[in-house]
């Protein structure tokens, strides 16, 4: 049998673009509940939900589980990561402050992550390790993930290897979906619809 982790990120929260890392939890807005709406209106239901404990995911989660009469579970390590000193500014607010800072980051987020943030190899070992979990506890199933672009890059780099320095060369848009398949004969394979 084969089992598949879908992972959506959440649709435009409230407040727009800014790095909300895990402690800033703002609501979806209307337009963020629109895209994830729309992103899951033609696929056939999924077996089981896990979601961040975020309001921007779990309020999603929540709603579509409802309609299709599934659980939820919330899963703690699905939290995106923490980007320290940058939450709740936006790009242009960290860019006025040092032009230098975000580039640095995307080119080498190991060197030049932000003051107290989560330090990329520990998410990305952290978001493995769920997903590890995940696979063995919901066999032969199909599970919708909903999560964050970090989450979701932190998936795709560990399910192709890739060390975490690679995580910031994968643009993960609002409401975008990922399926990570397992059939028991392959490695996970990353799925692209």
């Amino acid at each position: 049998m084969t089992t598949e982790i879908s992972l959506i990120r959440h649709g435009t929260p409230e407040g727009g673009n800014l790095y909300r890392g895990n402690t800033i939890d703002d609501a979806l807005s209307e337009t963020g509940w629109q895209q994830m709406h729309g992103a899951v209106a033609a696929i056939t239901p999924w077996d089981i939900v896990i979601s961040s404990p975020m309001q921007r995911c779990l309020a999603f989660a929540e709603d579509y589980a409802s309609q299709h009469q599934l659980n939820v579970i919330v899963e703690d390590d699905l939290k995106e990561i923490g980007f320290g000193v940058w939450e709740g500014f936006s790009s242009k607010q960290i860019l006025d402050k040092d032009p230098q800072a975000i580039k640095n980051f995307y080119r080498d987020p190991i060197m030049f992550k932000p003051e107290n943030a989560e330090p990329v190899a520990v998410f990305q070992q952290r978001v493995s390790q769920v997903l590890e979990r995940i696979l063995t506890q919901q066999k032969d199933k199909r599970i919708l993930v909903v999560a964050h672009a970090g989450v979701i890059r932190a998936a795709i780099s560990a399910t192709m290897k890739a060390p975490p320095e690679a995580m910031y060369k994968i643009s993960v848009g609002n409401a975008a979906i990922i399926t990570i398949r397992d059939d028991g004969i392959r490695p996970p394979t990353l799925i692209c619809t």
